[in-house]
């Protein structure tokens, strides 16, 4: 691919120099030099920019499946991650999804240019764009140096966009991924909207009111972050925050054969998640004690890995569990949906942790719904806007090993009770949490945007 230098213009965009591109709607007419041709637009095919913090992370399933289904609805997606994730567990979907993405050094003498780039042709948007990062975020040390850090390479990844005329940005995460997505507007005009989850809506707001007020429209997975957002950025904005349910396959996550016999009689917990404070797994470990003091045949699986992990398992050996309670590390997502068909129960014991971390809607919640299994889930954030207790799970409150372990206690003698459970919370995920109707949300939104 061909990268003008020396001041030359980007292809497909037409600038003056020094100017800086409009905001919102207006940036498509500035940026572009001239609104898109309606006919023109039809028969472009959609390309949308995918931002997020890392890639391939295995714990963040929601991004990798929401890109493959906007593609199956036509639309071309090129990945541009902030950070080159290293792992030995890799979805099997994402590698072919690695080979073609845009990673980039934090610098590099090809990064250097495009800063000379736009330095020379437009001085304003490359200053403006670097005050507003350092306004907006000083007071924070995390956000000023991340900030600071991703800049060189964000004002590169602009000049590659512009340069492959990508009609919208779309950025996972309301911290550094949204920062790129406002940056990359401010230096060319493409229009860009993010998601906002959990920990990053929810811990530091830096520049929040910022980027939303920027953006195309904003993506609340929840109606908690809908109003929580709304509250700190004023109602002005409340039109642009579109609630659009993070969604998973319905036809991977599938209720087993009832005819596939039990290898025996235990009652079989699973826990999928980040082995980290927020996700509260120590509660479930306590509450697999309680179980087991009540007589309760459990095995208990934590599948996932994290800086929790020794602690948890110094935990299990002291309470006598390490033949009840397994870590089993990372699983890729054909190994997650065998291991919940073979699951009596999925639990999710979330707590908010004391640096104000807190769970949006975790998707394993709705990879097991989807799969049949009964689930139990603490009461906190949007989790309740997933869950209704009694009819599609069990809530109880965050913290409590003991509710928590009422709550399956009443699981393993109730039969009807799982089944009930397991079809009512079916029935939540097909409805309202499938990712091939988010998809569609998401592309119309897009489509939209990119054709005025």
């Amino acid at each position: 691919m061909h990268l003008p230098f020396k001041g030359e213009p980007l292809p497909g965009r037409c600038y003056e120099s020094g100017m800086r591109p409009g905001r919102g709607g207006e940036a498509g007419a500035s940026a572009h030099g001239h609104k898109r041709d309606e006919g023109a637009a039809r028969a472009k095919p959609l390309k949308v920019a995918y931002v997020m913090s890392r890639f391939p992370k295995v714990s963040e399933t929601f991004v990798l499946y929401e890109m493959l289904a906007v593609e199956r609805r036509g639309a071309t997606v090129e990945l541009y991650p902030l950070l080159r994730e290293r792992s030995e567990v890799v979805h099997p979907e994402a590698v072919r999804l690695v080979a073609r993405a845009h990673y980039q050094p934090f610098f590099s003498w090809t990064i250097l240019r495009s800063q000379l780039h736009f330095l020379r042709t437009m001085p304003r948007a490359y200053l403006g764009a670097l005050w507003a990062l350092f306004r907006g975020t000083v007071g924070s040390v995390n956000f000023l140096v991340g900030g600071l850090g991703i800049f060189p390479k964000v004002v590169h990844v602009a000049r590659l966009m512009a340069a492959e005329d990508v009609d919208h940005v779309h950025c996972h995460f309301a911290n550094h991924p949204a920062l790129a997505g406002f940056l990359i507007h401010r230096l060319t005009g493409i229009p860009y909207s993010f998601t906002a989850h959990g920990s990053d809506l929810h811990v530091d707001r830096r520049m929040l009111c910022e980027k939303v007020a920027e953006s195309a429209f904003v993506v609340p997975i929840s109606e908690y972050n809908r109003d929580l957002i709304a509250r700190e950025c004023g109602d002005r904005h409340r039109d642009k925050l579109i609630v659009i349910h993070c969604g998973v396959d319905t036809a991977v996550f599938r209720p087993e054969d009832p005819d596939d016999a039990r290898e025996d009689d235990r009652f079989r917990i699973i826990c999928v998640g980040t082995l980290h404070e927020v996700k509260g797994q120590r509660f479930l470990v306590e509450a697999c004690r309680l179980l087991a003091h009540e007589g309760v045949d459990v095995e208990c699986r934590l599948v996932g890995a994290g800086a929790d992990a020794r602690a948890l398992q110094e935990r299990i050996q002291a309470l006598g569990l390490a033949d009840r309670v397994q870590l089993t590390g990372e699983r890729t997502r054909p190994q997650i949906a065998e291991l919940l068909r073979r699951s009596d129960v999925l639990v999710t014991p979330s707590v908010p942790t004391r640096k104000g971390k807190r769970e949006g809607i975790p998707l394993v919640l709705m990879e097991a719904m989807a799969s049949g299994v009964p689930v139990v889930a603490s009461r906190i954030s949007g989790i309740p806007e997933l869950i209704e207790d009694g009819v599609s799970g069990l809530l109880v409150p965050p913290g409590e090993p003991a509710a928590l372990a009422l709550a399956l206690g009443r699981l393993h003698a109730d039969e009807q009770l799982r089944r009930r459970l397991a079809l009512g919370g079916r029935a939540k995920v097909e409805q309202e949490f499938d990712v091939e109707q988010s998809a569609a949300l998401l592309v119309d939104r897009f489509r939209a945007v990119s054709s005025t």
